[in-house]
Order: C-alpha cells, then sequence, then structure tokens
C-alpha cells in the first residue's frame, strides 16, 4: 500500500484525487506465509486477508482480514498462525497447551490440529470484520464475549454450523 503525505502535494491535488491501480497476485500459502512471517520476525504488523472457512461463524474467506504480530507468548484462546505441518499454515485458536505441545481448533472445524510453540509464528491483535475499517480486538470485550460462549458451545457447534451454512452462506 502506498501511503503520501498531503504537503508533497500540489495545488488541488489531493490523496482522494489520485488514481493508483493495484494490481493483485495470489500466491499459495506455502508461498506467501514464510514472508508473512518473515515480516512478524522483524517486528512489524501483517495485514492478512482471510482465506478458508475454518474460521466460521466470526470470519468468513474473503471478506474478513486478520491484524498479526509476532507470538510472543499465546494463550488458551487466542488466535494464532501456527504451521502445523512442512509448509502447511492455519490461524486457529489455542485450545489447549500442555508443555510445548499446542492443540488448535478452527472455530468451524470439529476436529483439533497439533502443532509445538515452536511453531506459534504469529498471534492476531485483531481482525478486520465485515469491510468495517475499525479492528475488532482480541482483547477487546466484543471478541471475548464470542469467544467465551463459542467455546462453551463447542458438542453444539455441528448443528449451529449446518444452521449458519444454510440460512447465512449465499450460493455464488
Amino acid at each position: 500500500m502506498l501511503y503520501m503525505d498531503d504537503s508533497s502535494l500540489s495545488g488541488a491535488e489531493s490523496v482522494a484525487s489520485l488514481k493508483i491501480k493495484v494490481k493483485e497476485k495470489r500466491f499459495s500459502n506455502s508461498e506467501f506465509i514464510p514472508e508473512v512471517i518473515k515480516f512478524l520476525q522483524e517486528g512489524h504488523t501483517v495485514t492478512l486477508q482471510l482465506h478458508g472457512f475454518s474460521m466460521r461463524p466470526f470470519l468468513e474467506d474473503g471478506r474478513d482480514k486478520a491484524l498479526l504480530v509476532k507470538a510472543s507468548n499465546p494463550k488458551v484462546g487466542a488466535p494464532v498462525l501456527a504451521e502445523v505441518g512442512s509448509g502447511r499454515y492455519v490461524l486457529h485458536r489455542i485450545v489447549k497447551i500442555t508443555g510445548d505441545e499446542v492443540v488448535l481448533r478452527g472455530d468451524g472445524n470439529l476436529g483439533v490440529e497439533h502443532c509445538r510453540l515452536a511453531d506459534i509464528k504469529g498471534e492476531a491483535l485483531g481482525f478486520y470484520r465485515k469491510g468495517r475499517q475499525r479492528l475488532d480486538k482480541t482483547n477487546g470485550l466484543k471478541w471475548r464475549t464470542y469467544s467465551f460462549f463459542w467455546m462453551l458451545l463447542l458438542p453444539l457447534r455441528r448443528y449451529i454450523l449446518a444452521v449458519h451454512r444454510r440460512v447465512f452462506i449465499r450460493k455464488k
């Protein structure tokens, strides 16, 4: 993304009047995520458009974005970017930590995935949901409330997700 200071523009020009063409290029996660991890390791934050359906019903494929930072002290309940296999990355919630072993589950998944603490590469500070410009922080009341109730509903998730797919997800 290009950022400019308005003072560098002359006369009647403004940032809003500039026409900037953006070319999109898609990469596989195994190509792209290692580059994201490099930025995180250097101390940068990274905003990542979400792909996949494992974090439904709160986060949607192609619609929402995650704001990530380098993982420093991951805790149960935190959404993290983790490598769960060679070149296979997920953004899932931590459901259990036992020593160095971590159990992850996407909100839209019934099964779990495993990794080690060292495999957790990033932690979500929050999410830009439904096209909004305002961040839903993972330490905010809204996200913590969603998370608390969603974690309690694990035995009923299969049915809730089925209703969600039938009622709220439109066929494209």
